[in-house]
């Protein structure tokens, strides 16, 4: 039997069982900040300050985090498996879990930019201040893609997808564009596996496989299933 191709599209949700706090649950983020004061150009230029101790905290958050056995059980699977992830986070938990082939679509928090040079990127893991220069000489922001700025790694996105035989998505509720659009790059007869505690109906005409569950639990599980079919016999 021929291996598949894997595709894992990632969202808050398989984070989030590690202990980082997401946006759009019933206690997230966005309860208690103004989202477009935090997280858009707008918000940046009126108060830097603020925008930059939100993402302090985040920061400061992620460095005393672990990866959970959602991220672990990936690096199993690429013991067998060609495997790439397309993750919606700016964690760097996938990476610290050994996963390889990780694709950030929305920045990365342990990462700055220059705010006049997006490719002026720095790696990042103190707090980040007024002040703080890139040798262009402009202050440094947050290497985090904002509601209002493009996607620049979603054509790359696109290209993965549509190589996916199974298309895993896990942590995601599907209702963050573009990247809830790249089910709708898969090839025809690719298998989805929706993996989320409560799962919307999904918009496609493919063979689809809902698990309802948290990511720790079920996502093992079903790597465990994918290896005994198509490895073990």
């Amino acid at each position: 039997m021929k291996k598949p191709k894997i595709v894992i599209l990632t969202g808050a949700g398989i984070s989030a069982e590690s202990g980082i706090q997401t946006f759009r649950d019933a206690n997230g983020l966005w309860n208690n900040y103004d989202i477009m004061e935090v997280a858009s150009p707008d918000g940046w230029k009126k108060h830097p300050e603020v925008v930059l101790e939100f993402y302090n905290q985040r920061r400061r958050q992620l460095l005393k985090v672990k990866p959970n056995p959602a991220h672990l059980s990936i690096t199993e699977l690429q013991k067998y498996f060609d495997v790439d992830i397309i993750t919606q986070n700016v964690d760097d938990l996938h990476e610290r879990a050994g996963n390889k082939n990780v694709l950030h679509l929305h920045g990365e928090l342990l990462k700055v930019r220059s705010e006049k040079n997006e490719n002026l990127i720095y790696e990042w893991k103190k707090d980040l201040k007024l002040g703080d220069l890139g040798e262009d000489g402009n202050q440094l922001r947050p290497h985090i893609v904002w509601f209002g700025e493009t996607v620049p790694n979603i054509s790359k996105a696109t290209e993965i997808a549509q190589k996916a035989d199974i298309f895993i998505i896990v942590g995601t509720g599907m209702q963050v564009y573009p990247a809830a659009g790249l089910i709708h790059y898969l090839k025809p007869d690719t298998e989805i596996i929706y993996i989320d505690p409560d799962p919307k109906p999904l918009p496609v005409n493919l063979p689809l496989q809902t698990v309802k569950g948290k990511a720790g639990e079920k996502l093992p599980e079903a790597v465990e299933k994918l290896v005994e079919k198509y490895i073990l016999k």
